[in-house]
């Protein structure tokens, strides 16, 4: 019997395209926008999920304006990035203005009131974790009454308040069969790698307080507390994904080692034989036992915040451990063949040159493999934003970076230059990094011979670089 749902057909579209700089890279799935399709089950009629980086017959919007036309009557958009957000802007203001258009992610929240006054054919924009949201307004319930809301009404925009962060056991994880398209490592449309990528959320949230930290915050200033997924249903969607390679997207994969532990048993006794990609902190070092059972379920790239080689702006940064710990660490991690890449920040408040350009040799004594340059910057509500505020000589550009007097973008893109070859052009690195990605199963010979010894650099640059601005801090760009 078919039921009588408000909505016959539901459009989930990612408003991205192939070749789009700082939106996921076309090998990560719009994992968050699938949450919401996931949890529009049950919810409408039908369902299509259509990513628009691997469906090019669709990109022009005349084109997209009659399959919507033609087909839709409910349309949900995800934006979540800012390098972006125009491009999308553009393309969702052109889809028809006679379907219910419903807008959500990171940077819909934070931008509300501008996308509003861009797009005079949107009609709700979704703050937050949408999961719970967006089943209520599938239902049919008055606008006025769903949490986590901004509408149109009469003229003027309504902003319902922020709706409480769900618990994570009542998100479902994204049905797979909604996708039209794999996931593989691809430039310019050319597939540099035969392994499929797949993300898994197996956690939310973050239970430290890193002070530059921009992702643990949702744009409505929320942080969302360390809430875990059994280790059962974590390895039980590894077992469902048809991918080889694996990224968790969560903030630290090992905070409750205990855990941590349990997934990796349950990985080895069902023989799951795949490449999974973390997120780590230091700390994790205190439990080589975990380690050495992460390696042999098939963990092998370590992503790591290191920050900076400094101990001083470590303690501004509230990192809470200094470069002795660091080292510390690294002398047990040197003991597991990971890959290790590692995070740092640069153009702090009140931090030198000398300082800054101290980052490539800390990094090559420690061990890692490759490094991820972040220019210093902040959102509304990051901790650091007072500190900035308050120190002479420092301001906040409009997209959130950070410049002082002393060092403007002209000089932190030039630093940026130098770290870099420094730690790249070292003919020690260039091997230690081959002989890893050969010896963890990564990559074999035949396929760094068919990438090119030349390009294997580039290519990892590539790969774990757009890992890093893709899921640091994942749960903001994952969950809303």
């Amino acid at each position: 019997m078919e039921m009588n749902y408000k909505y016959k057909h539901a459009l989930c579209l990612y408003p991205y395209f192939s070749g789009d700089k700082g939106t996921g890279v076309d090998f990560f799935p719009p994992t968050g926008l699938e949450y919401i399709a996931t949890a529009l089950k049950g919810h409408v009629g039908k369902i299509s999920l259509i990513d628009l980086r691997h469906r090019r017959s669709l990109e022009s919007p005349k084109k997209m304006f009659e399959f919507i036309s033609k087909n839709v009557d409910l349309v949900c958009i995800s934006v979540g990035w800012r390098s972006q957000y125009e491009k999308a802007c553009n393309y969702i203001k052109s889809l028809p203005p006679d379907r219910t258009i419903v807008v959500g992610g990171r940077e819909a929240t934070d931008q509300v009131e501008d996308l509003f006054e861009r797009c005079a054919n949107v009609d709700v924009v979704v703050r937050g974790e949408g999961e719970q949201t967006i089943q209520e307004l599938a239902d049919g319930m008055p606008l006025e009454k769903i949490l986590g809301l901004s509408y149109r009404c009469n003229g003027s925009i309504i902003h319902n308040p922020n709706r409480p962060l769900q618990p994570i056991d009542n998100i479902e994880p994204p049905d797979r069969s909604l996708r039209q398209n794999s996931y593989f490592p691809k430039v310019h449309g050319i597939k540099l790698l035969p392994k499929e990528f797949d993300t898994i959320l197996g956690s939310r949230g973050c239970p430290y307080k890193c002070k530059f930290c921009t992702f643990s915050l949702n744009p409505l200033g929320q942080k969302r507390d360390y809430v875990a997924r059994t280790p059962e249903s974590v390895v039980d969607e590894i077992e469902a994904s048809k991918g080889q390679m694996i990224i968790f997207a969560d903030d630290n994969f090992f905070v409750n080692a205990a855990r941590a532990e349990r997934i990796c048993d349950l990985i080895i006794e069902r023989g799951i034989k795949k490449l999974y990609f973390a997120n780590a902190r230091i700390e994790v070092s205190k439990h080589p036992e975990l380690l050495e059972k992460a390696y042999r379920a098939g963990f092998r790239v370590l992503l790591m915040g290191i920050e900076s080689a400094s101990d001083r702006t470590l303690e501004q940064l509230n990192k809470g451990f200094n470069t002795k710990q660091i080292r510390e660490a690294f002398a047990v991690f040197r003991k597991f063949p990971f890959f290790y890449h590692a995070y740092f920040i640069y153009g702090n408040v009140g931090e030198t040159e000398q300082e800054m350009l101290a980052i490539p040799k800390f990094a090559r004594d420690l061990g890692v493999h490759m490094i991820n340059l972040s220019s210093l910057r902040v959102d509304k509500f990051t901790p650091l934003r007072k500190l900035i505020e308050e120190t002479p000589g420092y301001r906040i550009s409009a997209k959130g970076s950070v410049y002082s007097k002393q060092y403007d973008r002209r000089r932190l893109k030039k630093i940026r230059k130098q770290i870099r070859n420094d730690f790249f052009f070292n003919r020690e690195q260039f091997f230690r990094i081959f002989n890893t990605v050969h010896d963890s199963g990564l990559l074999t010979y035949w396929e760094m011979c068919k990438v090119g010894i030349a390009s294997l650099l580039l290519l990892f640059s590539y790969i774990f670089g757009s890992i890093a601005k893709h899921f640091r801090g994942s749960y903001s760009k994952v969950s809303n």
